[in-house]
């Protein structure tokens, strides 16, 4: 395997409804979705005189896909049905590196939404796993190791070294990937607030409610820590919006 950015990750939520992204990373990350997952789109799509792609190569995608959707815009039933509708299709096949992959796919858009657990189901398969998926899933805990940033998708790359501002953060192309970024500097205590404002503006402009809510939250907070209250009662008349209460 190259040291590009991991495969099935990539490649299951490079392509989800319009508004959501790759967490892993964007165009550059895609070029590999035609070996895989989308390998079944092409053959459908007028190369009859090949043999079909496996149906598991299209039931993962399309159930990540719609994990990825629901996960961030709220939906708890339909993204917990969908996940493990796809994992089961990866399962199938023996291959624990592409299961690691869909696992590491659930943590990274857990993080854009600030849901700061272990990756637990990645965790199971991290002896099996490639170096590049174990150094996202390092890279996601916060605690990735300078030797392995190379392995990184390029977007990532800055804030694995410390070096990602706002700027940087908002340069990155893919929303989804501009979210687990962001979600990564504020586990490592390195979000400043033009970060949080890049962050939620993202997620406001996805329409990704779960992220959205998260990172107003965190503003909210800062504010009233701050002593802000004008400010945090503003924030929270957003969330409240956001969440449909208001």
């Amino acid at each position: 395997m190259s040291n590009e950015a991991p495969t099935l990750a990539v490649e299951a939520a490079a392509l989800p409804p319009k508004g959501a992204g790759s967490p892993w990373g964007g165009p550059a990350a895609n070029r590999r979705l035609t070996a895989a997952l989308l390998m079944a789109a092409t053959v459908l799509a007028g190369c009859g005189n090949k043999p079909r792609a496996p149906d598991w190569q299209m039931n993962a995608h399309d159930g990540l896909e719609r994990y990825v959707k629901a996960y961030l815009g709220g939906k708890a039933r339909v993204e917990s049905s969908e996940f493990e509708r796809a994992r089961a299709e990866l399962a199938s096949t023996g291959q624990p590196g592409l299961v690691a992959r869909a696992e590491l796919t659930r943590c990274a858009v857990r993080i854009a939404s600030l849901v700061m657990e272990p990756c637990e189901g990645f965790d199971r398969l991290r002896g099996d796993a490639p170096a590049a998926e174990r150094a996202y899933a390092d890279y996601l805990a916060g605690r990735i190791a300078p030797p392995d940033v190379p392995l990184l998708p390029p977007q990532h790359r800055a804030a694995a070294a410390g070096q990602a501002d706002a700027a940087a953060l908002q340069a990155i192309e893919d929303p989804l990937s501009r979210l687990v970024a962001a979600g990564v500097l504020l586990r490592t205590g390195r979000a400043s607030p033009q970060v949080l404002a890049v962050a939620t503006d993202t997620a406001s402009a996805q329409g990704w409610r779960r992220p959205l809510l998260a990172w107003l939250g965190v503003q909210a907070q800062r504010a009233e820590q701050a002593g802000a209250t004008d400010e945090a009662r503003r924030l929270r008349r957003r969330m409240a919006l956001a969440a449909g209460d208001a």
